[in-house]
């Protein structure tokens, strides 16, 4: 059956799309070639303008004053995005870096940057490498086989940042569960519930817990990111509790879903190429280009939605004021114009120009970190990696936002 323009782009809005790589992939590939910047109209959505092609994603990405975050930063369905201008216009709605444009968001942006600093970074980097050494010895106890994803990449990043945000190891678990809610909630094994009042459920337990947290960092300050959050000032004034609690959030699970993702795909796509996974081994110093090659792989960060100041022309294409684009980050990550060979995992890929961080103002604020916390496990991994394969079938969550793999069986020789 052949497929349609139509059929493609609204393979965009289907959660389903997203556990399957070669449909997915052939959607995009079509709307690149015919329609790069196609109008979608998926029904329970509003409608938008999918943007395929890399040249016309960084374009968005560039200009920050034409295309705002605010109001519709992801894509969700019609009803939730009614049930959010409510909430935004009541002061109780998540509103993160992710929601926000300048100058509120190069204010609030500012509060955690030092904490992702190269200084910081180094800093934090012999303790990343020690929870690398940790994980890896749990594969060993293991005793040669796991569910990589369950058991060992979820952790590792998790447990990075909520170090740093100086989180108790206690909660651990807790923050876990939400993380895959908030994320998975179109997923049938990590959503809450089935309707959009549940879903929200998922954002007042973490706001819950994190005024509380902020609460006790007011009271006692400390040396971890969650004082530095709960005391940060704003012309003078402390940020409220939503905005506050949106802070925690955005720091605590995009900080650690997007990693593990990277991780988790990162493996299987040694596993599925051995020559890159003997490639590498023989030269370690390849480990910076492998990490970035992993990350555009992965591209856990599937869209980001912007909607149009004024209209404007984007590839040929009128888009009027106020309305929404779709940038697909999977779609310019695998652009034929940009990169050769795409569709080929290259661990020494040089230059690897993958959107996967965003651009410009809106650049990742925890990239560093990210590259540090995947080198890091696949520095101490790979030297004591005798063989490794699959011992089941991978598995993908279901999501239009953020995500990977869900489920990784793997059967492994580590010493």
């Amino acid at each position: 059956m052949t497929l349609t323009v139509e059929e493609a782009g609204l393979a965009l809005a289907d959660p389903r799309s997203y556990t399957d790589d070669r449909r997915l992939h052939d959607s995009l590939a079509l709307l690149r070639r015919e329609a790069p910047v196609h109008r979608v109209e998926a029904p329970g959505y509003n409608p938008f303008w999918a943007v395929t092609r890399h040249a016309d994603v960084l374009a968005v990405e560039r200009d920050n004053t034409l295309f705002l975050n605010s109001p519709r930063p992801v894509l969700a369905t019609a009803e939730f995005d009614a049930m959010n201008r409510e909430r935004m216009a009541q002061g109780i709605a998540l509103r993160t870096l992710v929601h926000m444009d300048d100058p509120d968001h190069r204010v609030v942006r500012a509060i955690g940057a030092d904490w992702f600093r190269p200084r910081a970074m180094r800093a934090l980097e012999p303790r990343v490498r020690e929870l690398a050494r940790r994980y890896v010895d749990r594969m060993v106890e293991l005793d040669g086989e796991c569910d990589f994803v369950r058991q060992i990449a979820v952790h590792f990043p998790l447990y990075v940042i909520l170090s740093l945000l100086g989180l108790p190891e206690s909660d651990f678990d807790r923050m876990l569960r939400l993380t895959q809610e908030l994320f998975g909630g179109d997923d049938d094994e990590f959503q809450r519930g089935q309707t959009e009042e549940e879903k929200l459920e998922v954002l007042m337990d973490f706001f819950a817990y994190f005024q509380k947290l902020t609460a006790a960092r007011r009271e006692t300050p400390t040396d971890d990111l969650a004082s530095a959050i709960a005391n940060a000032r704003v012309d003078g004034e402390p940020l409220n509790d939503f905005d506050t609690a949106s802070y925690y959030v955005i720091v605590a699970s995009a900080g650690h879903d997007t990693t593990s993702a990277t991780i988790a795909g990162g493996l299987q796509a040694l596993i599925d190429n051995p020559g890159e996974l003997d490639r590498l081994r023989a030269d370690p110093a390849l480990m910076p280009l492998a990490v970035d090659e992993m990350i555009r792989w992965v591209t856990p960060v599937k869209e980001f939605m912007r909607t149009a100041a004024r209209d404007c022309e984007l590839g040929g294409v009128r888009i009027g004021a106020g309305e929404s684009v779709l940038l697909s980050y999977p779609s310019a990550n695998r652009d034929e114009e940009v990169f050769a060979d795409p569709f080929r995992f290259d661990a020494g890929r040089d230059p690897n120009k993958h959107l996967a961080f965003g651009f410009g103002v809106h650049y990742c604020l925890g990239a560093a970190l990210a590259r540090i916390e995947v080198r890091a496990f696949f520095d101490e991994l790979l030297p004591r990696l005798r063989s490794i394969e699959l011992a089941g079938t991978p598995r993908q969550t279901a999501t239009t936002f953020v995500g990977g793999l869900k489920s990784l069986p793997v059967r492994y020789s580590i010493v």
